[in-house]
């Protein structure tokens, strides 16, 4: 039990530190448009589903 959540917790911290290392851009001039289709958003969310998913599989096997 004690490894599983050491595992837990690795991929959390991963998650947080991947999170925190992204830095963001200057805002755009007023007036542009979205840069994105919202593609990269569903990408994100997907990606974190997988990750929770996975984990929960491991966890409860």
């Amino acid at each position: 039990m004690m490894s599983s959540m050491k595992i837990v917790w690795l991929v959390l911290m991963a998650l947080l530190y991947l999170t925190n290392a992204q830095s963001f851009a200057p805002s755009p001039a007023p007036g542009a448009g979205p840069m994105s289709d919202g593609t990269t958003i569903d990408q994100g969310v997907a990606c974190t589903l997988l990750l929770v998913a996975l984990a929960l599989t491991y966890i409860l096997h």
